[in-house]
């Protein structure tokens, strides 16, 4: 589409994070969405009560989950953003937004599995694959949601029937 024929390699760089941190939320709600209609009514969780489709589960859950879900995010993002940007006081004029030199666009030194791999032409194709995965989730996100606001039904209904 041409995003990138007048982008340089700052640009480019911040486009990538961008794209990788959608993709990593689109993954988690293309699972939410599943997980969050086929446990409806059996989970432990604010007493099995939520239900419908899942477009509506965020507006049924109590105040408490939200702040909770509000500073668990705002800290996420803050330690994103402090790993990753040039504090502002330090960017030159029309460059807002420059992220750090030695800074590799989605990688926060978060591996508690040890999945990352060592060889570097390992670590590309695995970066290559969440990028595919994340756009991927990205499109069923969207289809999920344009699907459940078309006829209020739930996708597990959808695929049960």
């Amino acid at each position: 589409l041409g995003f990138a024929e007048k982008a340089d390699a700052a640009t480019l760089k911040r486009y990538r994070e961008a794209e990788l941190t959608h993709g990593r939320v689109s993954m988690l709600a293309v699972i939410g969405f599943l997980v969050g209609e086929k446990v409806e009514g059996s989970s432990f969780l604010f007493d099995a009560s939520i239900k419908g489709p899942a477009i509506t589960h965020l507006s049924q859950v109590p105040t408490l989950f939200w702040l909770i879900l509000l500073i668990s995010i705002a800290g996420l993002e803050q330690t994103r953003a402090e790993k990753a940007f040039v504090e502002p006081q330090n960017v030159p004029v029309g460059q807002a937004g420059l992220m750090r030199d030695e800074y590799v666009p989605g990688d926060l030194d978060f591996d508690p599995l040890g999945l990352k791999p060592e060889d570097p032409e390992e670590f590309m194709i695995m970066q290559t694959k969440e990028l595919q995965h994340g756009r991927l989730a990205m499109l069923a996100a969207a289809g999920f949601l344009a699907q459940e606001l078309v006829d209020g039904k739930g996708i597990i209904e959808h695929l049960s029937s």
